[in-house]
């Protein structure tokens, strides 16, 4: 959306049933209005694109109620014209959904090894961790025992010079 160019757009909905050869025009939307084209989707179309704004962005729509009829091939036309000063660039797309409605939902393979996955790499990233808290528990445990051989050692030193040293001196009488 570039705001320093003006813009207009419309987008119209089509839809072609599951076992029907061509379209047929079910939703439209300009100028800030949406219009429902077929009875079959009466009431059961919503408008979920941008709003206040003839400049549209999103063009897409809710069903609503879905029944298994609306199994098919569902084809959006957007058009868009720039209005620069001296001329108009116009431009359009056009993109396919097919929807399949089913009873209940199923659920895919890939859901299942992502949920699988998720639990292998969580248990194994605890164990990971588990390991590093061992390791590093051992080793400030050796640092400590180190220390407190160091500091004996100093002690000792200390205590064994200070008798030397003491045997050295007379007692004056």
């Amino acid at each position: 959306m570039r705001g320093e160019v003006p813009a207009s757009a419309t987008v119209d909905w089509w839809f072609m049933a599951k076992g029907e050869s061509e379209f047929t025009h079910i939703y439209s939307y300009a100028d800030l209005t949406g219009y429902i084209m077929d009875d079959r989707f009466d009431e059961r179309l919503a408008w979920n694109g941008s709003k206040k704004t003839e400049d549209v962005q999103d063009g897409s729509i809710y069903i609503l109620n879905v029944t298994f009829n609306d199994t098919g091939t569902y084809r959006c036309f957007f058009d868009r014209t720039l209005v620069f000063p001296n001329y108009e660039y116009r431009t359009n797309a056009t993109k396919f959904i097919s929807i399949n409605v089913v009873g209940k939902a199923t659920r895919g393979m890939a859901s299942i090894l992502s949920e699988i996955m998720m639990y292998v790499s969580i248990i194994g990233l605890q164990l990971w961790l588990l390991v590093e808290m061992v390791y590093c528990y051992r080793k400030i445990a050796a640092a400590g025992e180190e220390a407190l051989r160091e500091s004996e050692a100093e002690y000792l030193a200390i205590t064994s010079e200070s008798k030397d040293n003491c045997a050295g001196v007379t007692v004056a009488e």
